[in-house]
């Protein structure tokens, strides 16, 4: 058991105007912080400066290549992170640029660590967007727990006041993902510890 709590960073994938992501994260940091066994930290993607052009050197091979000043925030966060959480919309049947140029800007900050997500959207509830993730979490080394939690048609879900209509399902659901989430940081904190 860890002495220091395991930090939790939700990471909001959405920057389009009038995205309904930050609802979406602020009622799963809600069961976070209800769970009790995480620091969390909330990351708005639309806070940094992401630019498309990456380095010319890989972070797999550099891991610490020159960052636009507007993005070190972001990456000391997810350098402190023991685990994430992703809140993904789906995109035309996958997930944000915004997200997938965060992922490519960054390597070491994902490897060893759980990953796992919360998805919204129209009829699918971001489940292609989540499925994609997966693939690209695993050729970063990072370990995507099964459990996740999922919105399809969230705009019928969700009240005007940011709360569900019908919680108890999708709450259930958060806590199993976290108890998993928990298991994982606790296992993969240890290995890391671990000189390889």
């Amino acid at each position: 058991m860890s002495v220091t709590p395991l930090r939790l960073a939700v990471i909001i994938g959405s920057v389009r105007e009038g995205r309904f992501g930050t609802v979406v994260a602020a009622w799963f940091a809600a069961q976070a912080a209800t769970h009790g066994r995480f620091e969390i930290d909330v990351i708005d993607l639309a806070e940094a400066d992401i630019p498309l052009v990456l380095p010319a050197v890989s972070p797999a091979i550099e891991p610490n290549p020159e960052r636009p000043a507007g993005m070190r925030d972001l990456t000391e966060r997810l350098s402190a992170a023991d685990a994430f959480v992703i809140v993904t919309p789906d995109y035309n049947h996958s997930y944000p640029a915004s997200l997938k140029a965060v992922i490519d800007w960054h390597f070491t900050q994902w490897q060893r660590k759980p990953v796992a997500f919360v998805g919204y959207s129209g009829a699918t509830g971001g489940l292609t967007a989540i499925e994609h993730l997966r693939q690209v979490f695993s050729e970063l080394d990072a370990h995507t727990v099964r459990e996740y939690v999922s919105f399809p048609r969230y705009y019928l879900l969700f009240g005007a006041d940011g709360q569900l209509l019908a919680p108890a399902e999708p709450e259930e659901a958060a806590q199993q993902m976290l108890d998993q989430v928990h298991w994982w940081s606790q296992a993969l904190v240890a290995a890391r510890a671990v000189a390889v």
